[in-house]
């Protein structure tokens, strides 16, 4: 699995770090039961703070995306085969969803859009690929 990072970005690295490994499992780069880069050797390998590692880790802990263990580090929990989304998903992400769809419609992106590229961005998922629009 490749993490691409802008530190310059005005998004958080910890919340770039989530969404690229969320992005990756999606892909398929990465599958339940893969192992993830320790805290120490993400935040050498991009300069940043280990700590900034260990705040993305832990949300996608709380996420149920992976599974943290003293010994065996940061491990992929879940993917796309492993069965229906646990109890609350559903209803959380409905919430960010409405709010990215109202983003949308304030910018004035209109449903056509809206859906050509929410169809764009999963059949980029289901092929491995990542979709820029």
């Amino acid at each position: 699995m490749q993490l691409t990072l802008d530190l310059d970005s005005e998004v958080p690295i910890y919340l770039q770090i989530r969404d690229r490994v969320v992005e990756a499992v999606a892909r398929g780069e990465a599958r339940e039961g893969d192992p993830l880069p320790s805290t120490r050797q993400l935040a050498a390998d991009f300069g940043i703070n280990f700590h900034t590692v260990n705040k993305a880790y832990d949300l996608l802990r709380q996420q149920g995306v992976i599974r943290i263990n003293r010994k065996s580090g940061a491990v992929i929990r879940r993917d796309h085969s492993t069965g229906p989304p646990e109890a609350g998903f559903t209803e959380a992400w409905e919430e960010r969803m409405r709010v990215l769809l109202a983003e949308a419609t304030v910018h004035g992106l209109d449903r056509e859009e809206v859906m050509r590229r929410c169809a764009a961005i999963l059949a980029g998922f289901a092929s491995g690929e990542r979709v820029t629009l």
